[in-house]
């Protein structure tokens, strides 16, 4: 039992090989349901969740905690599906969410740029000029999200178990690949593993439950036990106390300490 993310450049064939590789092995395979899930369950526009994971964050996004409440409940969502196993998510942001979990096979799926420009005219019925606009677009956008969130770089091949080109690799010899990769022992869920998973997964949901305070705060959970930093602008006390009051109630929270940290804020 084991968990399989794919990143893919848009028309690099990664969906057809996580398609593949989740009928061979029995596994689920998600991708744009999770935004589907995530829309109606947290009442947010399902396009603004597309911006999220697509464009790059603005000044503007990161003092208003918009799109890291966006991304928060796509995480949430996420690591809720990746806590049963036996999951394949292809898609932007899977890999980060679970880059320290020992049964994840990261993958990166690339393919020759004249070949997703050929692709793309064909399915979108664009021309060649209008399809090198969007993919070299598209490209940069992903780029500049994730080195904005995360500091890191979604081309970076250190990130990834695999790297498989599409070309004379075919997308069935790609799946072929993965579904070896994917039995060998070290990709299988361990205790210890799926309790980080777990650990994550609770802290993601936390952080959900807080975001309304549009408050800066870190989470972290071992077993139940819940550790809170929060910076905040309002007096310790008051803050402590109604974050306390929130996480306790969330179902698997056994225990809660809160560090507050008030921020003093100047003007002239």
């Amino acid at each position: 039992m084991s968990i399989i993310t794919i990143s893919r450049g848009s028309f690099s064939r990664g969906k057809e090989v996580a398609e593949r590789v989740a009928k061979k092995l029995g596994y689920v395979c998600i991708s744009r349901d999770i935004l589907l899930e995530t829309s109606e369950k947290f009442n947010v526009p399902e396009i603004k969740l597309i911006r999220a994971i697509h464009d790059s964050p603005s000044l503007l996004d990161h003092v208003s905690y918009g799109k890291e409440a966006y991304v928060a409940y796509i995480q949430a969502a996420l690591l809720k599906y990746l806590r049963k196993d036996n999951i394949v998510y292809h898609g932007l942001a899977g890999h980060f969410f679970v880059k320290d979990i020992p049964h994840v096979l990261k993958v990166r799926i690339i393919s020759d740029f004249e070949d997703r420009i050929n692709f793309e005219m064909q399915r979108e019925k664009i021309s060649r000029k209008e399809a090198v606009r969007i993919l070299k677009n598209d490209d940069e956008q992903r780029r500049k999200w994730s080195l904005s969130l995360y500091g890191i770089d979604t081309s970076d091949s250190g990130l990834y178990d695999l790297v498989i080109h599409i070309k004379k690799i075919t997308v069935d010899d790609a799946a072929d690949i993965i579904c070896h990769t994917i039995n060998q022992k070290s990709f299988e869920t361990t205790p210890s593993s799926q309790k980080a998973i777990n650990d994550l997964a609770l802290a993601a949901e936390i952080k959900i439950a807080l975001i309304d305070l549009n408050i800066d705060v870190e989470v972290i959970s071992n077993d139940g036990k819940v550790n809170i930093k929060v910076q905040s602008r309002y007096h310790g006390t008051t803050i402590i106390s109604e974050l306390t009051e929130i996480v306790k109630n969330i179902k698997g929270v056994k225990e809660v300490n809160i560090e507050s940290r008030h921020l003093t804020i100047y003007s002239e």
